[in-house]
């Protein structure tokens, strides 16, 4: 692994013991939005460390997994979990959705949804 994606792995790790802490307070809006964040770093980092280019500053997981050629060996539940975390980046942070968002983000829901970015995180990282 290349400097560059240490940097983004670290980033990941630090971002997962937050997500963490915001599950264990209670705080599920900002769960949803770390565990896109998490993956999108991820993806990032893998990024560093197979293509020549910077990542692209975007936060699109779906175009970030293609860009990099994960998807292409992604199962499909790691696809779809994507798709899952996709809406979580931008709707956690605008007032009109929060709401909304805040009432699906049950206990239960977010400790799904830290697991599997915990699974995807790896998966990632395996292939460094």
């Amino acid at each position: 692994m290349n400097r560059k994606a240490a940097y983004w792995i670290e980033m990941c790790d630090y971002d997962l013991d937050t997500a963490q802490a915001m599950f264990d307070a209670g705080r599920y809006l900002y769960v949803g939005f770390l565990c896109h964040l998490i993956i999108e770093k991820a993806l990032k980092a893998y990024w560093s460390n197979v293509l020549e280019d910077p990542p692209l500053k975007i936060h699109n997981l779906s175009k970030l997994a293609e860009k990099t050629g994960l998807s292409q060996t992604m199962t499909d539940t790691q696809l779809a979990f994507i798709d899952t975390l996709e809406p979580l980046n931008i709707e956690a942070r605008y007032p009109s959705y929060k709401d909304r968002l805040a009432k699906s983000l049950t206990p239960e829901y977010c400790q799904r949804l830290v697991q599997t970015t915990k699974e995807l995180f790896q998966w990632i990282k395996d292939r460094l």
